[in-house]
């Protein structure tokens, strides 16, 4: 059961999605349950950095209706690893400062999931870290991370005090896609005692495109 304040974030997310569908080439579709699980997570580890490994499920294809509601004036396909599939899984793979969370060697994660996804268990389709106080766009360092990404990249940027060593940076060029939230706002309360201000989402493929993230439910449809 998502939480009825993630569905509202969700479904003012997938409005700004529509209306700025034409700036994207690309999408992927993410359910609800997926991302509250990440938040969970995210909140469980402030002030750290997580890095999450995200797997697609090649039985589930994009519901097309909701495809091509978000479909831009000049979509490009094939343009990565599980395009077109619906996102069915996510799993914490390494937490720590930002110099420390970084795409692991596949064998570690191999033997890490091993047991639960198979032989080939580290080698998930997307990427997702967070940005611990810091807008959703990415470094100079993600971007050389997701070099090595067969799908996409996406970044959760969290904005929470206590900011302690994190104080919030958002002096940073490129175009944030707030989740929910402001600065002054109190969201909610981390495990952690941290108070979540902000929420902010972005999705880009290694070339530097944008992907538009839409929020789906277990039917595939947009909130």
């Amino acid at each position: 059961m998502v939480a009825p304040w993630l569905v509202k974030a969700m479904q003012r997310y997938n409005n700004d999605s529509f209306a700025n569908r034409d700036a994207y080439t690309a999408q992927v579709h993410m359910p609800g349950r997926v991302l509250q699980s990440i938040l969970h997570w995210a909140f469980q580890s402030l002030p750290d950095e997580i890095l999450v490994g995200i797997e697609v499920d090649h039985n589930k294809p994009h519901v097309l209706e909701v495809e091509q509601k978000y479909l831009s004036e000049q979509p490009r396909f094939n343009l990565f690893a599980g395009q077109g599939f619906q996102i069915a899984e996510a799993k914490v793979v390494n937490r720590g400062d930002s110099y420390s969370v970084h795409h692991l060697p596949e064998e570690w994660t191999d033997e890490i999931f091993g047991a639960e996804r198979g032989p080939r268990a580290g080698r998930f389709t997307h990427w997702l870290h967070t940005h611990p106080n810091c807008v959703a766009i990415p470094s100079g360092a993600d971007a050389d991370a997701a070099q090595s990404t067969d799908g996409i990249d996406m970044i959760l940027g969290i904005g929470f005090t206590p900011e302690g060593f994190n104080p919030w940076l958002e002096d940073v060029e490129g175009q944030r896609r707030i989740l929910d939230g402001k600065k002054e706002v109190i969201l909610g309360m981390a495990p952690t005692g941290h108070a979540i201000h902000i929420l902010e989402m972005i999705g880009f493929h290694k070339s530097g495109l944008g992907i538009n993230v839409i929020f789906i439910d277990e039917d595939g449809r947009d909130y």
